[in-house]
This record gives structure tokens, C-alpha cells and sequence, in this order.
């Protein structure tokens, strides 16, 4: 597969399905259909135990796709489950000591930026990336416009890289792509219909392809 590094990278974010094999399956779909940089696996409603269950199920199967496999959240069960990285949704504190512990062990980054004071304030920490918007942020077809806002003027001025939640509409993410954002995260988007997921992720890779600005070196 090859990996686009000049324009705009899917993220995907794990959808909420209770049966570990039915989601293991869908999130295994989803990453044949084409270039994935990472997978955002978070907790949901799950008990600590559970939850370590599922990681330990969803990381190889992203792992073996290419991606990088993060758990939201809880560093215990990145470690036990062998992933890629942390993508923290608490507050500042709980990043600051994310990035202290587990960088450049881990990829370590998170979001919960509301403005761009706060933004600023989580770059000052130097985590891997930025997220603006929430994991479960997409509830309307289009990305939220303040998210779009704060990724433009962030991916403007700062090298650190940002994800911007998109929308449930596949076509979300050429809004968020022409932000100038490194990532777009898509979770609705790709698996409403599980079974339509490769050819999704298919037609969002060729989308942001064609139309995608392309980043200068």
C-alpha cells in the first residue's frame, strides 16, 4: 500500500460495537480499503477488563494493517496490549504527564482544545499530535466549524501535527483536508454500515487524492 505523505491522512477512530469479533471485523474491513494512518481505539462504556480484552484483539488486527494502534485513555492497557501510542482525552494535566512517561516510547497525543489558548498551551507541551473535537464529536454530515476554524489557524503556524474530527458524511473529510490539518479523523463516516467501510475508506483516500492540497516540504 502506498502511503500518501503529502496531503491529508485518514484517521480512524473504533466504532462502539459490544461484540469484540463483530468490531475486530469491521475495523479489519475498514483497513483494506486503503491507506490508514492510525486507529483511535477508545473505552466506550467498557470495564477496565473488557476494554483490555477488545485492545488486545483491535491492536494487531491495525497493527498488521500498516496503521498505528492507540488506545484513549489508559496507559496500562497500552502497555498490556502491546499498541502504538495514547491518545489522551483528559485535561492538561493528564497529558503533561502522558508526554513526560511514555515519550518517545509511545506516540502520545490528545485534544480537548476549545480555543486557541488552550490549543497553545497543549504545544507547549510537544505531544506527537493535537485532535481538536471529541472521538464522539460527529454528529452532523459536515466537520464542527470551530474545529475546522482552530485546525486552519493551527496548521498554519505550528509544526506539530493536528487531527480534526470530521463529520458523518465521507465527504467531511476535503473540509477538513483543505484546513491545511495533517489528519482527519472519521468514525460515523465509515461505520454506520459496517459492511460499506472498505469501500469508504476507499473513496475518501481517492477523494483526498484528487482534491487534497499537497503539502510543501
Amino acid at each position: 500500500m502506498t502511503v500518501p505523505e503529502d496531503r491529508c491522512r485518514l484517521v480512524l477512530i473504533v466504532p462502539d460495537i459490544a461484540d469484540i469479533e463483530e468490531q475486530a471485523k469491521a475495523v479489519a474491513d475498514a483497513l483494506r480499503g486503503g491507506d490508514v494512518a492510525s486507529v483511535i481505539i477508545p473505552q466506550y462504556g467498557l470495564d477496565d477488563s473488557t476494554f483490555q480484552k477488545h485492545a488486545e484483539k483491535l491492536v494487531p488486527v491495525v497493527q498488521a494493517a500498516g496503521a498505528a494502534a492507540l488506545i484513549a485513555g489508559d496507559s496500562r492497557v497500552a502497555g498490556r496490549a502491546k499498541a502504538d501510542g495514547l491518545h489522551i482525552t483528559g485535561n492538561l494535566a493528564e497529558l503533561t504527564e502522558a508526554v513526560e512517561k511514555f515519550v518517545p516510547k509511545l506516540i502520545v497525543g490528545g485534544g480537548n482544545a476549545t480555543d486557541r489558548h488552550n490549543a497553545l498551551e497543549i504545544g507547549e507541551l510537544r505531544p506527537d499530535y493535537i485532535f481538536f473535537g471529541k472521538l464522539d464529536g460527529d454528529i452532523k454530515p459536515e466537520a464542527h466549524p470551530k474545529n475546522l476554524a482552530l485546525g486552519e489557524w493551527w496548521a498554519s503556524m505550528i509544526e506539530i501535527p493536528c487531527i480534526i474530527m470530521g463529520g458523518t458524511d465521507p465527504k467531511s473529510a476535503l473540509e477538513v483536508a483543505l484546513t491545511g490539518a495533517e489528519f482527519v479523523a472519521l468514525r460515523g463516516a465509515v461505520f454506520a454500515d459496517p459492511s460499506a467501510a472498505p469501500s469508504i475508506v476507499a473513496e475518501v483516500n481517492a477523494l483526498l487524492d484528487e482534491k487534497a492540497p499537497r503539502f510543501e516540504d
